[in-house]
């Protein structure tokens, strides 16, 4: 906010100095005072008028490294300030503006600019620490510079007026791989590898046909089938895996349908959701991120493709919640195929919900269950219905909800 009264406090002393001289050399007679006086006032005018005569800034830009922050993680924000003068100027304060979604100390000294008569411009680099508080987008800035005299009776502060956005990505929790658990939970990917070979050329013969290259004939399957035979690789198989994540608001609180950031709830799922993908990209799995009706979230995530992921979270940034309830359609996207691990995360979850998703379960290698807010003994049907359960606190460790779900595949809640 831009200060109406340009005087410091040394200046506003000046001021009532100068004016009290005025009434005494005027009661008393005493022209020294009214001389004093003057020259008080004089020297008032010229330390606020070379404020505004000696610095000049045009330009105002942020820069954020990472280019996108985390909940929760800092990033570091460099301010580059250019400036104009002609004379050499003070020392000031410098203050950028911190709205509630990013947590910083975003202030400090505006270092003392020497004389420049050429009036070339002057980069000015300030930097501060900035921690991720609340998802979304949200602006940083104004910038605000408050300059003194030398003599430190006038100040001029100068609000600049750039704003820059700056998202903030949901929370990434480090997840153990479910290669670490025993039995069902582990035993898709490592099964998968092992069929096939890991990074080895799995080879079978097939019939020669016209134009096949001659160096691809396979000299043992054609002395074995008494025909010309060639070599064929066979592609190994990625595993596959789905996240759905029901975003439907009346699971959680109205607000998870307003902003981003608005609900611990929705916040809870959503960073288990991008939590969960990181996890199983990394280890192999193909992966799918689908709303509750089989809508798709995102591109299809390759496994090993970090990259990928990070554009995920980086898109989740900015997800809400949605009016209509779709949870049980749930059932109809995964009716007459068999798929690979299934991770559904829910907010509210009671037990006629446990029943609604029951046959999902039986087309799923391993089917978990992550619910926010279960009622009652929810999670505890759904495990008897086969879904490897947890209930995930807001304020809880998503790492052990995981493990603890991967592992025994029975309801367990974590506050």
């Amino acid at each position: 906010m831009r200060r109406l009264w340009p005087l410091t406090a040394r200046g506003t002393g000046a001021l009532l100095l100068a004016v009290a001289c005025f009434i005494i050399a005027n009661e008393v007679g005493i022209t020294e005072l009214m001389y004093f006086g003057i020259l008080l006032i004089a020297v008032l005018g010229a330390s606020v008028a070379s404020l505004y005569l000696t610095r000049r800034s045009d330009t105002v830009t942020r820069s954020l490294s990472p280019d996108v922050a985390t909940v929760g993680r800092d990033a570091l924000v460099t301010v580059r300030v250019g400036v104009r003068t002609a004379l050499p100027t003070a020392p000031g304060t410098w203050r950028d503006t911190v709205p509630k979604g990013l947590a910083a100390k975003a202030h400090g000294v505006f270092p003392a600019l020497g004389s420049g008569l050429r009036g070339a411009e002057r980069i000015v680099q300030l930097s501060y620490s900035v921690t991720g508080a609340r998802r979304g987008i949200h602006p940083l800035g104004p910038l605000q510079v408050t300059s003194t005299d030398p003599f430190g009776l006038a100040r001029r502060t100068t609000v600049f007026g750039e704003r820059t956005p700056v998202t903030v990505a949901p929370a990434v929790t480090d997840l153990p791989a479910l290669s670490n658990f025993a039995g069902e939970a582990g035993g898709t990917l490592h099964t998968t590898n092992n069929q096939l070979g890991q990074g080895a050329d799995n080879l079978i013969a097939r019939p020669y046909v016209p134009g096949d290259s001659m160096r691809r004939i396979h000299w043992r399957a054609t002395a074995h089938r008494d025909e010309l035979m060639v070599r064929q690789e066979e592609q190994e198989s990625t595993p596959e895996a789905t996240v759905v994540i029901d975003r439907g608001v009346l699971r959680f609180s109205p607000e998870a349908m307003q902003a981003p950031g608005a609900d611990p709830g929705f916040e809870a799922a959503v960073s288990a959701c991008v939590s969960v993908v990181s996890r199983l990209v990394h280890d192999g799995y193909a992966v799918e991120v689908i709303d509750s009706d089989g809508t798709l979230l995102a591109e299809r995530i390759d496994g090993g493709d970090m990259t990928e992921v990070e554009g995920l979270v980086n898109q989740f940034a900015t997800l809400t919640a949605r009016r209509d309830e779709h949870l049980g359609k749930l059932v109809r996207v995964f009716a007459g195929v068999m798929t690979g691990p299934v991770v559904l995360i829910v907010g509210r979850f009671d037990p006629a919900d446990a029943e609604i998703i029951a046959p999902v379960a039986h087309h799923s290698t391993l089917a978990m269950l992550l619910a926010v807010a279960p009622v009652g003994d929810s999670l505890e049907r759904a495990a008897d219905l086969g879904w490897h359960t947890s209930a995930v606190d807001p304020d809880g460790d998503l790492a052990a909800a995981w493990s603890g779900a991967a592992e025994r595949g029975v309801s367990h809640a974590l506050r």
